[in-house]
């Protein structure tokens, strides 16, 4: 797969898998053929409005039908996809926009009670686009609905648009997924059409996903295990996607009855919670049969219960960061439940992955250093960043993952801790630099240090140390709500203190080590 391209594989899963079922979103059914047509359509109406060859086109929705076929037609017309959280707000999604200079945006307006055009237009953001089409949902004035959109593809010729689709390069640029920086901004890791075919290609090959798998997408395609382990490997695979808006239990345990669901990926919480339901003794999830899961430890009894209870054949865990095409390691289907549960499992295939100390020297194995990757799934760069970029891959084009891991002896690894203050809330990364520098916003926020800190759902979420502008008294629920409309929720804190002032060292750096003791004090923990 190192020298394909995505609108090479929609072509080539039509050709392999015509018939089969591709995609299932409500009434909504579609063979991979059909999927194909759909896609080329898509693209020829991006192509009758102009988008030429690595012109940015967003996506701003939750998992749908829709959101596929928009994306993969960007994809085929030879443009950049530009993926945005559907937890941002209007400022922050905005930013991203005008950052890409993106000149298109597919977005929704009913999305649990959200429109997200509202958002736009409430932060005065956006205003660079072309035109916003709606993929779902009401139709405010001066955008396009879906339909509307696709009548413009009768106006192109699909030969022309066969020929952009094959002059797309598979070290093209496919994908600008955003991350959020240390530094405070978010930054957009550039991705390759060849690399995240490949890497999935490996993924797929490895957790043994295949043509007859029913595969429910809860992880959202704007994140690269929704979009690049979920739309792309079953196109590499021809299983078919069933995806799935919002994560609910009970929602999600009827769709694997009704839809005869056999993968299911998510964090371990997932299975847990499904283990849990009181429904559980009733429903017919024999069909379960492969979970990818990480993001956080998985107990060794629970790996037993997944197998034993809920039947899954195979659970695996993985690790990987947006800037490596979102896989580096895996464990593979015959380890048995301690080293699945121990470790994030070892090197894809041609990936390497080294712990080094501070100079980049390799460390015994059994020694923590700091998680580096090198290989053909490592990103461009940042977009518009050479020395964010420079700081993240050495000149010997090693990836520095800022995380610190262990290495046993026969080359699998343990993600132990955090090099950088990073803490993973539902699943999702949170960058403490990023919130903070929104959090001083606030004119009764003078200084604010943020920590993650233990939570039994969610995994970890945020705590903000404040200290008060002069002649302020914030109020810290107050503080609470106010970074709810602000941000997306799972970078808004949870909870606020408000201090005298902040511990710090000698050069005035803020230590986080005693914040984080002086939240355990608060918490009780």
């Amino acid at each position: 797969m190192s020298g394909t391209t995505i609108p090479r594989l929609v072509d080539a899963a039509a050709e392999r898998f015509g018939d089969h079922e591709a995609f299932v979103d409500g009434d909504q059914r579609w063979t991979y053929a059909e999927y194909r047509d759909r896609i080329h359509a898509a693209a020829r109406a991006l192509m009758a409005r102009g988008i030429q060859p690595g012109d940015c086109v967003a996506v701003w929705a939750p998992n749908t039908a829709e959101w596929a076929v928009a994306a993969l037609g960007v994809h085929c017309a030879g443009a950049t996809l530009i993926p945005i959280n559907t937890r941002f707000k209007g400022r922050e999604a905005g930013d991203l926009l005008d950052r890409t200079s993106a000149k298109l945006l597919f977005t929704v307006t009913d999305f649990l009670d959200t429109d997200y055009v509202a958002l736009l237009n409430d932060a005065g953001a956006g205003r660079g686009l072309e035109e916003t089409i709606i993929l779902r949902g009401t139709i405010p004035e001066g955008c396009t609905s879906w339909d509307g959109f696709l009548e413009a593809a009768s106006t192109v010729d699909d030969a022309d648009r066969a020929d952009r689709s094959a002059a797309v390069d598979p070290d093209d640029r496919c994908h600008v997924m955003f991350t959020s920086g240390t530094t405070g901004a978010p930054k957009g890791a550039m991705l390759r059409h060849g690399a995240v075919c490949r890497a999935f290609a490996s993924w797929s090959e490895v957790i043994g996903l295949r043509q007859d798998d029913r595969y429910l997408v809860v992880n959202p395609f704007f994140h690269a295990f929704g979009l690049n382990s979920g739309i792309l490997a079953c196109l590499l695979t021809g299983a078919t996607l069933i995806p799935h808006p919002v994560f609910d239990v009970p929602a999600v345990m009827a769709r694997v009855v009704e839809e005869r669901i056999s993968m299911l990926p998510g964090p371990p919480a997932i299975y847990q919670t499904i283990l849990n339901h009181p429904d559980l003794g009733d429903l017919d999830l024999s069909s379960l049969r492969l979970a990818v899961t990480g993001a956080a430890p998985v107990p060794v009894p629970l790996i037993h219960a997944m197998r034993d209870t809920l039947g899954f054949e195979t659970v695996i865990t993985g690790y990987g960061l947006t800037e490596a095409s979102g896989i580096a390691t895996m464990c593979r289907h015959d380890d048995p439940p301690e080293v699945i549960s121990g470790s994030s499992g070892r090197a894809i295939d041609d990936v390497e992955v080294l712990v080094v100390d501070a100079d980049g020297d390799e460390m015994p194995r059994g020694e923590p250093g700091e998680v580096v990757v090198r290989g053909y799934n490592v990103m461009v760069g940042y977009l518009d960043d050479p020395d964010q970029t420079a700081e993240a891959v050495d000149a010997d084009g090693w990836l520095h993952t800022g995380d610190i891991g262990v290495m046993d002896a026969d080359g699998y690894l343990d993600i132990t801790d955090r090099l950088k203050d990073m803490f993973i809330n539902g699943g999702f990364n949170v960058y403490p630099a990023e919130v903070e520098g929104q959090l001083l916003a606030h004119p009764d926020i003078a200084q604010v240090a943020v920590v993650g800190v233990p939570d039994e759902r969610l995994g970890e979420v945020g705590m903000a140390f404040v200290v008060a502008t002069s002649g302020t008294s914030p109020d810290p629920t107050e503080l609470v709500a106010w970074a709810r409309t602000e941000m997306a929720n799972y970078k808004a804190p949870r909870r606020f203190e408000v201090v005298d002032a902040l511990p710090a060292n000698a050069s005035g750096k803020v230590l986080k080590y005693e914040l984080r003791e002086q939240a355990r004090q608060v918490l009780g923990a």
